[in-house]
């Protein structure tokens, strides 16, 4: 102890020593502060979408300056499942409010917002008249493609058949040849001639550039088609979802969904 006070009180060790203790002191600090711009806005934004949504959310991640968005494109119900077996995006946006809702009762994601709206079409290919109406759909040696069941759009055009009468309906049942898992797998097979006609989104048929073409369906058939998007409990990036969130409402979000066909959330 008595060598050791002796070399402190050389000045010229003592000051090594103490700019030793500075350097060791000011490089903690820079990893400190390191970790802690690690958790803030900026980084990655992973966010699982409705496939129907993908022209849009593409568009819009690509103006989106908060952090760098990275997305996942498939059925809004597999997307669903994954977040129920523990996959933790930053943000869940689905083609519908049930399944948002549905997590959210499950205490898996915050509050949902509704952030558009959509319509549902009859959709053929552009170079043919083999199919004109609901009526043509139900007739001999059509085939049809739709949504499984669990899909929104499969779930949307079961409610349009069941306002049908009966026997336009068992006719295009009968006609139904494949039951996709999202609506890029119907757009697909109407493109490849595999299906005849088939029911998608209105911004599923414009997203085709001309390849496909609408065939409106009576109003008195349209189901209210509604987009649902909540932040996921435990998410990483928690500011720049609640970002990505409010920019579909206003500015590049909602002139992204506007430029893709989507309309304002219903009233």
């Amino acid at each position: 102890m008595r060598c050791l006070g002796r070399l402190l009180d050389r000045p010229r060790i003592g000051a090594l020593l103490a700019l030793v203790l500075v350097v060791a002191l000011a490089g903690a600090g820079c990893g400190s502060d390191d970790d802690d711009s690690s958790s803030k806005a900026g980084g990655d934004l992973v966010v699982s979408a409705a496939a129907s949504l993908k022209p849009a959310f593409t568009s819009y991640g690509g103006s989106f300056t908060e952090a760098k968005a990275q997305f996942s494109f498939a059925g809004s119900d597999e997307l669903a499942a994954q977040i129920r077996k523990g996959a933790k995006p930053d943000v869940f946006a689905s083609a519908n409010t049930k399944l948002p809702d549905q997590l959210f009762a499950e205490k898996r994601v915050d509050k949902p917002t509704v952030f558009a709206s959509n319509r549902l079409v009859l959709a053929v290919a552009a170079d043919t008249d083999k199919v004109r109406s609901l009526e043509d759909v139900a007739g001999d040696k059509v085939s049809v493609a739709v949504g499984a069941p669990a899909v929104p759009i499969g779930s949307y055009t079961r409610k349009v058949l069941a306002k049908l009468d009966a026997r336009t309906r068992k006719g295009i049942l009968a006609n139904v040849k494949t039951e996709e898992p999202d609506v890029a797998g119907i757009s697909a097979k109407l493109q490849q001639g595999a299906a005849d006609a088939g029911f998608l989104y209105f911004t599923d048929v414009d997203a085709t550039n001309g390849k496909l073409k609408a065939i409106e369906l009576p109003k008195s058939l349209q189901p209210q088609v509604a987009y649902g998007v909540a932040i996921v409990k435990g998410a990483g990036n928690r500011e720049a979802a609640q970002a990505f969130i409010d920019g579909l409402r206003k500015v590049a979000g909602a002139e992204a969904l506007r430029e893709a066909g989507f309309k304002p959330p219903p009233q």
